[in-house]
């Protein structure tokens, strides 16, 4: 019993991982571009300079703020899409999943060594690096990508 109950409370938890990994495997091609060159102005490194000397709370805390905008915002998008207002849905998450690729992955990248210093964030990403592979791995090859979704259904 407390397997099923323990599955039933993970689930979510995985469901949004991989969510999330359909949606940046869609988009990655799109933003890594944009990402190398904003990289590279000589005011994002400053302020990833400046990040990364840093406290690790205060890094967290930078990383946090983006991201508890950002998220949430996704979700409205969506919702504002389901409700009919297609064009402000499609510009908020638009928006937001910019934000997130822009702002957020820059702070990580700045804070990643002190951050990882966090047991539990340092599990979230081998995790997510797992699901990733794991994502990357089964997209590689249609056939074992049809059999993931066929096992998936009868779960």
């Amino acid at each position: 019993m407390n397997s099923k109950i323990r599955t039933i409370l993970v689930f979510p938890i995985r469901a949004i991982i991989v969510f999330a990994l359909v949606l940046d495997g869609i988009f990655r091609p799109l933003y890594r571009p944009v990402i190398a060159t904003i990289s590279k102005l000589t005011f994002i490194q400053r302020l990833e300079s400046r990040i990364a000397r840093l406290p690790r709370l205060a890094i967290l805390l930078c990383l946090a703020v983006p991201f508890a905008i950002a998220e949430p915002m996704k979700i409205v998008g969506l919702v504002l899409i389901a409700h009919g207002a297609f064009k402000s849905g499609v510009i908020l998450t638009i928006l937001a999943h910019l934000s997130t690729f822009l702002i957020v992955e820059r702070i990580y990248h700045a804070g990643r060594e002190k951050l990882l210093t966090y047991g539990w964030l340092a599990w979230i990403m081998r995790y997510v690096r797992f699901a990733r592979a794991f994502y990357d791995r089964a997209k590689s090859s249609a056939l074992s990508w049809i059999r993931l979704r066929l096992l998936a259904q009868q779960r």
